[in-house]
């Protein structure tokens, strides 16, 4: 039987429960519905809290934190609009697999269900959008609503749990023992899983392997590069998953994401067999569910998720098999590989086909980003980290930038803008010693670039680089491509992005040439605070092989 401490308001027994289960680090905007909690935090020494100027921005934290080690983010806000502005990070959390949990304060329990100051239903709110959502009505029972709040979010697929705390219970005193740390739980995959697997893969004539999801380890990385080199399968990543396979390795394919490599896509569609591992082959990588077509997949499907539900929910697979990706992984690397594989050549077609595209489409224009990428390639350290936000100034990054190991690239798989600082400013709080870039637009940097204050507050200093073209730029395509000259809402008026970063105590830098990114990317590395550099883009380079004139002459002639 565990001893039971003296009596403990319900704030400091919720701080004792985190650092129960290794929390170390947690996200918040201050809010007066959880006084307790605040409190509790000044004495806890070994769990840092780190105040944020927004609560999007905190719970964008939080996720990128979950991502970045597989552990759940934490994230305390306040009731009503706290909670709204919170939402977007929870959304997240959910379409990326992301192990994370909000706490939200709560209206005292005597003044429920009646409008109170700032009361919404949080269960009802976050239903849809998180694994679980429940509130904490007694103090005792606050234990073991938080050890189930860490075993909801990591085991099977990851996800967002949502507890709200009403501001009455957490100043209740009560003796209650602490629970023991959570330990994640995750299916293996069967051994008759595991023969029918490699009898429908020796029977293939051009297999190809798909790797996405949240779960992925160091170990499990070198376990699926090993399996796939020894069986020669050429491996592709799901959208925003490029770091779960190394990219130098020779079974490296590309990615799934916006703007793909077109010889992948019609690889993909060549082969016979496609081997899924941990990706839910949502809308992105499945290019609108085309790729692959629902609900009978063809080519034939073998679907490995960490979540039964996810199996047969848009395919019905060839064969279903529920594990997670370490599991997989692991399993998979201790089977005898294929003798000599009748796709060697296909596979080395594919990788080739692949080394094309990282060579960027020539450009005369004063900023050249296809060669600053290369570049940058080059000069990133192996464990550096990348954020990405939403927008086509990512499809650089993407097409040209190489990972070789997870936890290197942090990017929204549910596309939402305002994600990159943010994401970044975590990264540095919680891996201090790694080079951290965040790539954001314009639009996506006022959404969230006042997290510059948490940045310089939490002495977190990551190297923002904004792409202003002075539009939504995505947006801004489609118009072009659907009502070709008609433009509506896509321009913006912004400030002077590298003055406004100065203003902040940041270093700040603009680049209109590509000659001057390296010097002040160099400055910005060594600054030792968070630097911000603008890129002022010239807005016809609308992506990494075209531009808005092409799109629009395209659609024009379409027309006729």
């Amino acid at each position: 039987m565990p001893s039971i401490p003296d009596p403990r308001s319900g704030g400091q027994i919720l701080v004792d429960a985190l650092r129960v289960h290794g929390a170390d680090l947690a996200y918040c905007v201050a809010g007066e519905s959880y006084l307790e909690v605040l409190d509790a935090f000044h004495d806890a020494r070994d769990l840092r809290l780190v105040t944020c100027r927004q609560e999007g921005g905190a719970a964008n934290m939080a996720e990128a934190y979950g991502k970045l080690t597989g552990r759940p983010g934490i994230c305390f806000v306040t009731r009503g609009p706290g909670a709204c502005n919170a939402s977007i990070g929870v959304h997240t959390a959910m379409q990326d697999s992301t192990p994370m949990i909000l706490f939200v304060g709560q209206v005292a329990r005597d003044q429920e269900e009646r409008e109170a100051f700032q009361e919404i239903d949080y269960r009802r709110m976050f239903a849809p959008v998180a694994k679980w959502a429940a509130q904490i009505d007694e103090a005792a029972r606050i234990p073991e609503f938080v050890s189930r709040a860490f075993h909801v979010a990591t085991s099977g697929r990851p996800g967002p749990v949502v507890l709200a705390l009403p501001e009455d219970m957490l100043r209740e005193r009560v003796a209650v023992a602490d629970t023991g740390p959570y330990r994640r739980v995750q299916a293996w995959p069967a051994p008759t899983d595991l023969t029918a697997l490699e009898e429908m893969l020796a029977a293939a004539e051009r297999p190809m392997v798909l790797v996405g999801g949240s779960g992925w380890t160091d170990a499990a990385s070198a376990a699926l590069k090993g399996w796939a080199e020894a069986n020669r399968l050429p491996v592709c990543c799901s959208f925003r998953r490029q770091d779960i396979m190394d990219n130098t390795s020779p079974s490296y394919a590309g990615d799934l994401g916006t703007g793909p490599n077109p010889r992948l896509l019609a690889r993909v569609r060549e082969a016979d067999l496609l081997i899924v591992l941990g990706a839910r082959l949502g809308e992105i990588t499945t290019q609108g569910y085309e790729l692959v077509e629902p609900p009978q997949a063809r080519p034939r499907l073998v679907h490995v998720h960490a979540s039964a539900e996810e199996l047969g929910r848009v395919y019905r697979p060839d064969l279903a098999i529920q594990a997670g990706p370490a599991q997989i992984a692991e399993a998979l690397a201790g089977r005898r590989p294929v003798a000599a594989p009748r796709w060697s050549e296909w596979a080395g077609a594919v990788r080739q086909d692949y080394l094309a595209w990282l060579e960027p489409v020539p450009y005369g224009g004063a900023l050249d980003l296809g060669r600053i990428f290369v570049q940058l390639r080059d000069r990133l350290p192996a464990d550096a980290i990348v954020t990405f936000d939403a927008g086509n100034f990512s499809g650089w990054g993407h097409r040209f930038l190489s990972y070789r190991r997870p936890g290197r690239q942090l990017g929204p798989t549910s596309g939402a803008m305002g994600y990159s600082v943010p994401a970044a400013v975590s990264a540095k709080i919680a891996c201090p010693e790694r080079t951290v870039v965040a790539m954001v637009g314009d639009g996506g940097f006022m959404m969230s670039g006042q997290e510059l204050a948490t940045a310089m507050h939490a002495g977190a200093a990551p190297v923002i680089l904004v792409f202003n073209n002075g539009m939504y730029g995505t947006i801004r395509m489609h118009q072009e491509r659907h009502h070709p000259g008609r433009v509506s809402a896509t321009d913006l008026t912004n400030p002077d992005f590298a003055q406004l970063a100065r203003s902040y105590g940041a270093f700040g830098a603009a680049v209109e040439r590509t000659e001057e990114f390296f010097p002040a990317f160099e400055e910005a590395l060594s600054c030792g605070r968070a630097a911000l550099i603008e890129l002022r883009m010239d807005p016809e380079v609308i992506t990494t092989g075209t531009t808005l004139s092409a799109i629009r002459e395209a659609a024009l002639r379409g027309r006729d």
